[in-house]
C-alpha cells in the first residue's frame, strides 16, 4: 500500500501525533475490534456491528491511504483511531471534519480533543483555511462537548435523520471559523 501525491505532514501535541497512515495500521485496527459503544457514535445498530476482518481492515486502510487529508491517531505512541478533513474547498476555503477514537480505553480522557485541537489549527494555520464544518448524531453528548471545547458552535439540526436500534434521531451541524479558533485557543 502506498500513497501516491500529497502526502499528509506528521502533526503533534502533548500526548497526541497525527500522522500518516502506513501498512501496519490494518493490523492493529484488527487486533483492536470494533465496539458497540463506539459504533453506535456513528449510527451503526448495536445488533449490526460486526468484527473487523483482516479484508475489511485492509480496505479502511487503504482508503485512508488514498485520502490526501487523513491521519492516523496515536496517544503516546499507541494506535488510537482516525482524523480527517473531507470535502475540501479551496476556493472557499473550507472542509468538513470527522474523527473516530477507536480505543474505549482511550475516550473521555480529552485525547480527542487535543487530536482536534492539532488537526485544527493545521487546517486554519498552514491550508488556510477559513472554515471547518462537523455533523454529529444529537446522542453523541461527549462528542459535542469535545467540539464546543475547540470553538464549535452549533448552527443547525436536522431532524431524525438517522435510524438507530429502533428510534428516530437528529444530526447536529456544528461550524468553526478560523477567526474564532484563533481568539480562543491559547498562544503556544
Amino acid at each position: 500500500m502506498k500513497r501516491e501525491g500529497y502526502l499528509a505532514p506528521i502533526l503533534e501535541g502533548r500526548n497526541i501525533r497525527l500522522r500518516p497512515p502506513c501498512a501496519d495500521d490494518a493490523d492493529v485496527r484488527v487486533a483492536l475490534g470494533n465496539h458497540a459503544e463506539i459504533a453506535g457514535m456513528y449510527g451503526v445498530n448495536s445488533g449490526d456491528v460486526k468484527p473487523i476482518t483482516q479484508e475489511g481492515a485492509t480496505a479502511w486502510l487503504q482508503w485512508l491511504i488514498d485520502h490526501p487529508h487523513a491521519w492516523i491517531i496515536e496517544i503516546n505512541g499507541v494506535f488510537a483511531g482516525e482524523i480527517r478533513l473531507d470535502n475540501v474547498n479551496r476556493q472557499d476555503r473550507r472542509a468538513t471534519m470527522a474523527i473516530g477514537i477507536n480505543n474505549p480505553a482511550l475516550l473521555g480522557k480529552g485525547f480527542g480533543t487535543e487530536a482536534i485541537t492539532v488537526l485544527l489549527r493545521h487546517a486554519f494555520g498552514e491550508m488556510g483555511l477559513h472554515r471547518i464544518g462537523i455533523r454529529v448524531l444529537a446522542y453523541n453528548k461527549r462528542a459535542i462537548r469535545a467540539y464546543e471545547k475547540c470553538g464549535f458552535i452549533v448552527e443547525g439540526r436536522e431532524r431524525e435523520t438517522a435510524y438507530v436500534n429502533g428510534s428516530w434521531h437528529d444530526d447536529i451541524m456544528m461550524g468553526l471559523l478560523d477567526r474564532d479558533f484563533s481568539s480562543l485557543r491559547p498562544r503556544d
